[in-house]
């Protein structure tokens, strides 16, 4: 198998890091050799966090150069325009349609960019979700980082994993249920 790469990018606190483990956890127990960075930048004050995953036969960094990426999943939609660069040219991304405001704009000092979505949807294959919506219709905005993950292992088509044994092993016990429940919408959604 050549080699894949992924890069999930948000705001702090949206579950990125949270999400990139599960990921990687599927990974190794399906036998992959997987590489995985962080970058928090200012991600405690909501400011942008990153995380690259690259996996493979054998993989020998978890750096994701630009234009390299297989997948971006975006838990922010601004933030997928930030890293839109790092997606290959036929790069897959799944995208959050939510909007979480930076100092800037929340001190009212700059507006919200629009046309976020139209941008990636133009350049690359999107599957765009309301994942904080399908996430409080479960009862739990927190859970809209593993609705995401849903989406995400269906656009990649990695069908061979049991994602939900991962999310038993990953999660915590008291989270199980919920974040089993986004897991199946996130797949239904991006069908």
């Amino acid at each position: 198998m050549k080699s894949k790469s992924a890069i999930l990018v948000g705001v702090g606190g949206q579950g990125a890091i949270l999400t990139a483990k599960v990921l990687v956890n599927g990974l190794m127990k399906a036998g992959f050799d997987v590489k995985m960075s962080e970058v928090h930048g200012m991600s405690q004050r909501g400011g942008s966090v990153s995380t690259q995953v690259h996996w493979g036969e054998k993989v020998y960094s978890p750096v994701i150069g630009d234009g390299a990426a297989d997948l971006m999943v975006a838990f922010e939609k601004m933030e997928a325009v930030r890293y839109a660069h790092f997606l290959k040219p036929d790069g897959v991304a799944v995208i959050n349609d939510y909007e979480m405001a930076s100092s800037t704009i929340a001190a009212g000092l700059e507006a919200y960019p629009e046309g976020c979505l139209e941008a990636m949807e133009a350049n690359f294959r999107c599957y765009t979700l309301d994942a904080a919506k399908i996430a409080m219709e479960l009862g739990n905005v927190k859970c809209m980082n593993i609705v995401l993950f849903g989406a995400m292992t269906k656009a990649l088509q990695l069908d061979d994993i049991d994602w939900e044994d991962v999310i038993r092993e990953t999660v915590p016990p008291k989270f199980l249920e919920l974040n089993l429940a986004a897991y199946r919408a996130g797949r239904a959604a991006a069908e």
